[in-house]
């Protein structure tokens, strides 16, 4: 019996190892391999946007906002979805966008959340326009938490970061296929790289990447899956004000003070290049793609840097210095 247990773990150790070094001398070639996939990306066919129509979640700030402009600038409609307050943010949003180059924007409070608003949603822009070529799922809530607290309290998290996602694809995707239109979803490295204090959100971006992933065999080739693994990213949600709000959790820093961030302007607009490209995931600020080699690779590397850079005891998280 012991001896058939070690024979076990000898195959199970010796396999491991001899794929990391088949990994090993095959990575040469997957760097040049991933290097000239890069450079092609440069030359291949951008979508014309104009005349097509996007629908994007979780736009009256941040990257949805930015989004937007951006989509403007390329001469797409709009409709822009956001919760109900503040509602003379989002119109300010929709007045810019038309300034930008948009011909027409809908904008519409819903709550993600909620199935039949995401359905009464996605009708309404096909009622207005006539189509449906681009769905962003942007929207998403990103509040750090503490085992030690009420964890029903975070239900919200996984009800709009998952779930008001997945709502509006179920409606859009009839649309999407008559339009060869594509699904833009805003999951997280957080999803790959499990940081600390982010249980509840890291949770809701990996069902994301999992479920997208999935159904990306489901569509395919009639619909386009873009998968976005953003890492720390210049907007509100990584100030200590909002992750922090009401979570009985310490952070004294923002998140941009810590750890590399990327503004939020730069990120918009290659997110938007890259979906007009036909990217199928894409991941910002780049550097994160090591990061997601070191965690599945080398995950004793991965919790050391993880402890320096988020070093916590009971549940609170501290940012001081």
């Amino acid at each position: 019996m012991y001896e058939a247990c070690f024979n076990n773990k000898f195959t199970n150790a010796l396999v491991l190892y001899i794929f990391l070094l088949l990994l090993l001398l095959a990575s040469p070639f997957l760097f040049f391999w991933e290097l000239i996939n890069t450079i092609r990306s440069c030359f291949r066919y951008n979508e014309n946007l104009s005349g097509k129509v996007v629908l994007i979640t979780g736009a009256s700030s941040g990257l949805g906002e930015l989004m937007a402009y951006e989509y403007a600038k390329r001469g797409a409609s709009l409709t822009l979805i956001a919760i109900e307050e503040p509602k003379s943010r989002l119109e300010q949003v929709a007045d810019r966008a038309r300034v930008l180059g948009s011909p027409g924007v809908l904008f519409v409070f819903a709550d993600v959340s909620k199935v039949d608003e995401c359905r009464m949603f996605v009708d309404d822009t096909v009622k207005h326009f006539g189509r449906l070529d681009h769905l962003v799922c942007n929207a998403g809530i990103g509040p750090l938490y503490s085992i030690n607290h009420d964890v029903t309290k975070f239900e919200p998290v996984m009800d709009i970061n998952f779930w008001g996602s997945v709502y509006p694809t179920q409606f859009a995707i009839p649309h999407l296929k008559k339009t060869n239109g594509k699904i833009v979803v805003n999951a997280s490295t957080a999803g790959v790289l499990h940081p600390p204090n982010g249980g509840f959100y890291n949770a809701s971006k990996a069902a994301l990447i999992s479920f997208y992933e999935s159904l990306r065999f489901e569509v395919s080739p009639t619909v386009t899956i873009t998968i976005l693994t953003l890492g720390f990213i210049q907007t509100n949600i990584i100030t200590a004000e909002y992750a922090t709000k009401g979570v009985g959790v310490c952070l004294k820093k923002d998140f941009k003070d810590v750890v590399p961030t990327m503004g939020a302007e730069p990120c918009a607009k290659a997110i938007v290049d890259g979906v007009c490209k036909g990217a199928t995931s894409i991941t910002e600020p780049r550097f994160y793609k090591a990061l997601f080699l070191i965690k599945f690779l080398f995950p004793q590397l991965h919790s050391f840097y993880l402890n320096i850079l988020f070093p916590s005891k009971n549940g609170r998280l501290k940012m001081d210095e």
